[in-house]
């Protein structure tokens, strides 16, 4: 909890401006030196809104290769330190990938995705955070096909995936006893069916959880993903207490369906944060998709970008720091019901 009130610590997610953080901003051709001064100038206006931390993406390697990335994060906390930052709270989102696969059925490639995944722990310590959260079972995005290239839906894609789950348990399990050796909580995200083929639920994700021991494992609960592919608020409210009496209720994002403006989308505060804050004592982090380039297509966003200051030209729509500090606002203010 935030030691300057009542209220939980809330982070706010980078991808309002990125998903990449060594490639920012997407929208600039900058040296790296300019870049980091323009990340400190976002993160102290934010700080000035109350955020006390942010979830930074942590994007994976063009190819298979991420010896480097450790020493680059371990540089990035070094400079936020330097400019007066150290209090500045970090969550790593990661992500599995194609090219390393808990899931697969190759062991060879579940060893790789283990490697990987662990890099990204010792990235999460590196830049002093406590929770790496994502979806890290099944490659964000990648969508299952038959060997004639024709997708795979309803029953059959469950069915594909069922042993896939499997396969990934015991990899999830030795992450989690690694990630306690770093004092870092592994918060799995399950995504909605729009963006990726599975765990969409929470039932999923939780049913997938029976098979790993490891409580350093454990979810990430979005409000989006929840309003979209939930079972609804009577069972959403047994879920939570459940994973809390699993001690596997690791982080908390609010997030709008359409993943824009948190203060005015249509967002059930009360049936979400009700049975939350009853049993939840960590970060609770806000969700923005900006328009940025990767999300337009990925997400077929058709709303307005949320310009940024200091890489775009201003104009009458909002500004990516109004809407960040509408919703703070709106999210301490409902949170401030139920304390």
């Amino acid at each position: 909890m935030s030691t300057s009130s009542s209220l939980p610590d809330i982070y706010l997610s980078f991808f309002m401006f990125t998903t990449n953080m060594f490639v920012f901003p997407l929208s600039m051709n900058i040296a790296p030196v300019e870049s980091k001064k323009l990340l400190v100038a976002h993160i102290r206006e934010l700080k000035a809104f109350g955020y006390s931390g942010f979830e930074f993406p942590i994007a994976p390697p063009d190819g298979e290769d991420f010896s480097q990335d450790l020493q680059n994060y371990q540089e990035l906390r070094e400079y936020l330190d330097d400019q007066n930052l150290s209090d500045v709270k970090i969550c790593t989102n990661v992500g599995a990938t194609i090219n390393f696969d808990p899931s697969s059925s190759s062991p060879e490639q579940r060893e790789k995705a283990l490697e990987y995944l662990k890099s990204r722990v010792d990235i999460t310590e590196a830049l002093g955070g406590e929770i790496m959260m994502g979806p890290i079972v099944i490659p964000y995005g990648v969508f299952p096909t038959t060997n004639s290239n024709e997708p795979i839906w309803s029953d059959r894609l469950q069915e594909h995936l069922a042993p896939r789950y499997k396969n990934a348990q015991p990899v999830l399990n030795k992450l989690g006893e690694y990630a306690e050796e770093k004092n870092v909580k592994l918060a799995i995200e399950p995504i909605t069916h729009w963006e990726t083929p599975g765990p969409n639920k929470l039932s999923q994700l939780i049913e997938c959880l029976e098979g790993v021991p490891s409580k350093q494992v454990g979810v990430t609960i979005d409000s989006a993903h929840e309003t979209l592919d939930g079972d609804g608020p009577e069972i959403f409210s047994q879920q939570v207490k459940h994973l809390a009496e699993e001690q596997r209720l690791h982080y908390v994002q609010v997030s709008p369906p359409d993943r824009g403006a948190v203060h005015t989308s249509w967002l059930p505060w009360h049936d979400f944060l009700r049975p939350v804050l009853e049993v939840y004592k960590g970060p609770i982090a806000v969700e923005i998709f900006n328009a940025i380039p990767d999300f337009v297509d990925s997400l077929r966003l058709s709303r307005r970008k949320f310009w940024i200051p200091g890489q775009d030209d201003g104009n009458s729509y909002p500004s990516a720091y109004t809407i960040a500090n509408e919703a703070i606002q709106a999210t301490k203010k409902e949170i401030t019901k139920f304390l």
